[in-house]
């Protein structure tokens, strides 16, 4: 019955979102409602809310101050150099300002963090494509493929559950992989080429030739240029080091930049003020992602998913396994979290592996192919992904029907390449 449950849940917020009947935030609190009532939950619907909104609350946090940190030194005028610097390498090409977005985004996710890597790499890419008219849909579509591959790392979530799962180490399951995996980055960078040049052959035709505009305002700070950069630098040094929780990192960041560029009163309220519509619309969604979450996992939807899916395995598909899951991985992205998927399924199906004479550990390989790795910022499971539209500008809907199928494909590249190299048996 959960099981059923879930699935309806899951089905009319899949339909709700992407078919634009409703909007994220009411879809996500309205439907497990419903569907939490009409499965016999009561009051501890409240416990499970108050749960999933707790465990939230830190990425909430960090979001409404980094973009408040962000805003800020946008409005200083600080981006304004390096987008021309990147606009002069790129000759205004969108191909290679494409590209420039993808490795930015590789390099900054090698710290294993989707909300670092968004919070980073949009921001300093987004002036870039209003600049060069280029779509924020391929900004979104492109950081996502970037990070969703990065994932795959050792220290990356996915993996890190799979390989405790298993019961293995992380290199016995990475290393077959490194192969694989720089082919799906790669993958990315000739996606990012493509998406590029499609926007490079949808450019108005007036704003190639054009030299960048060196305009101002009384907002901008350049004396304080390299004061500014040295604050980014050292906040996201601080970030990817881990001394610190990344909300306690963007807090102190905020106060400290918005009190040395506008130490007035006057101009720091103002400031907050132009920021505070889209940091309110996005903190909407976070929580109501919390909300959503807390009744499916607290009233054990997700887990009985989970055993259903595992239940309803046909035997003869057992000798392809490994196969099957890095096929439908990536779309179980949509359905499962990470921790219920890795760890109530994972096992099961590395069980059932063996009974048919495979080798558990390609289940686990399989498995960090696409599930919460290029499939999490497609997710409506997680908060990274509405972090990413939020920055973007993009809804949900929208990004993920431009961005999943690319996402597949780099999945099944990555398949491919692991078959051929042996970290996969067919």
């Amino acid at each position: 019955m959960l099981a059923i449950l879930g699935v309806l849940t899951i089905s009319a917020l899949l339909f709700l979102v992407m078919a634009k009947k409703a909007s994220p935030v009411v879809a996500m609190i309205l439907v497990p409602i419903v569907t939490g009532l009409a499965g016999g939950l009561g009051l501890e619907m409240f416990e499970y809310i108050t749960q999933g909104i707790i465990a939230i609350a830190p990425t909430g946090v960090m979001f409404i101050f980094a973009i408040l940190f962000f805003g800020i030194l946008t409005d200083t005028g600080t981006f304004r150099p390096i987008i021309n610097a990147i606009l002069k390498i790129a000759g205004n090409d969108p191909a290679k300002v494409a590209v420039g977005s993808a490795i930015i985004a590789m390099t900054v996710h090698l710290d294993g963090s989707g909300a670092s890597t968004f919070l980073v790499a949009v921001p300093a890419f987004l002036p870039v494509y209003d600049q060069l008219n280029m779509k924020r849909s391929t900004l979104a579509c492109i950081v996502a493929l970037a990070a969703g591959t990065m994932n795959i790392l050792p220290w990356g979530g996915p993996t890190i559950r799979a390989a405790s799962a298993l019961n293995i180490t992380v290199t016995e399951l990475f290393n077959p992989m490194l192969i694989p995996v720089l082919a799906g980055l790669i993958t990315v960078l000739i996606i990012a080429f493509l998406l590029g040049k499609k926007e490079r052959n949808n450019e108005i035709r007036e704003l190639v030739n054009m030299p960048i505009q060196e305009t101002s305002s009384e907002l901008e700070r350049p004396k304080l240029f390299w004061v500014n950069i040295s604050l980014i630098i050292i906040a996201v040094g601080t970030l990817v080091s881990g001394i610190a929780p990344p909300h306690i990192i963007f807090m102190i960041a905020f106060t400290i930049a918005i009190s040395l560029n506008y130490p007035k009163l006057k101009d720091q309220a103002q400031r907050v003020n132009a920021h505070s519509k889209a940091v309110v619309l996005m903190v909407g969604i976070l929580f109501a992602a919390g909300f959503f979450i807390g009744i499916m996992k607290g009233s054990g939807m997700i887990e009985a998913m989970a055993e259903a899916a595992v239940l309803h395995i046909p035997d003869w598909v057992g000798n392809h396994l490994p196969v099957i899951i890095g096929i439908t991985s990536m779309p179980a992205s949509l359905l499962f979290d990470p921790d219920s998927f890795y760890f109530g399924i994972v096992p099961i199906l590395s069980s059932t592996a063996t009974h048919f004479g495979g080798d558990a550990i390609e289940v686990g390989r399989a498995a960090i192919i696409e599930q919460m790795t290029t499939g999490f910022p497609v997710s409506p499971l997680t908060g990274a992904t509405f972090l990413l539209i939020g920055l973007t500008g993009v809804d949900l809907g929208s990004h993920q029907r431009k961005t999943i199928p690319y996402a597949f494909l780099v999945s099944i590249i990555i398949l491919i390449f692991s078959l051929l190299f042996g970290a996969i048996t067919f």
